[in-house]
């Protein structure tokens, strides 16, 4: 299904709707979610078709997003999340991969919609592409090497950090804090606990 004519299709596409850099970072996060599927048991190539698409709607207008997002998901998305930008791409980002590309692969969609805002309960795929988001190789922040170390060892551990690390960066720079993002690592958490990986 995810083979390398459509990922180079994808590509093609991606290099005329985006900016080098965002292109360069697409590449990247598609290289590591393949890498990330690799070694927690995911599906290499829906990985890396994923990270292609995460980004595909990330310079599109605020009301192209608008648009691409209310023919997948009607008028059931927050206000907080129609409104921005940063927080909407993912979900406008499923609508081009099911019309552009025929993807109806609801794992792969809900990575998508979710790579930024996370979700309260989140396949594999969805954290892989969570976290390949934060860490692809030409990231490059305080902390992005202790996100990196965690993701080796531990998939939920890193998705944690990373919630922790968009959190205290919004709060550092007195920013609002999108509240989805808090309950999303609240539930996290007693999911890690409920499974002891958290004391």
């Amino acid at each position: 299904m995810y083979n390398e004519a459509l990922k180079e299709k994808i590509k093609k596409d991606l290099q005329q709707s985006l900016s080098k850099h965002r292109y360069t970072h697409v590449l990247g996060v598609a290289a590591k979610a393949r890498e990330l599927a690799g070694q927690y048991g995911g599906d290499l190539d829906q990985a890396e078709v994923a990270g292609l698409l995460h980004d595909a709607a990330k310079q599109k207008t605020l009301a192209d997003m608008q648009t691409l997002a209310r023919r997948s998901f009607g008028d059931t998305l927050p206000d907080t999340i129609m409104s921005i930008g940063s927080l909407l791409h993912g979900y406008a980002a499923v609508t081009i991969a099911k019309e552009m590309y025929g993807i109806h692969d609801e794992d792969l969609l809900a990575a998508l919609a979710h790579h930024t805002t996370g979700a309260e309960q989140m396949s594999t795929l969805e954290k892989i592409i969570f976290i390949a988001d934060y860490i692809e190789v030409n990231r490059d922040f305080d902390g992005v090497e202790h996100l990196r170390s965690i993701a080796a060892q531990d998939l939920d551990q890193a998705v944690l950090a990373g919630y922790d690390s968009t959190i205290s960066h919004l709060l550092d720079q007195k920013k609002t804090i999108y509240t989805g993002t808090v309950i999303n690592r609240n539930a996290l958490i007693l999911a890690m606990q409920a499974d002891r990986k958290l004391k």
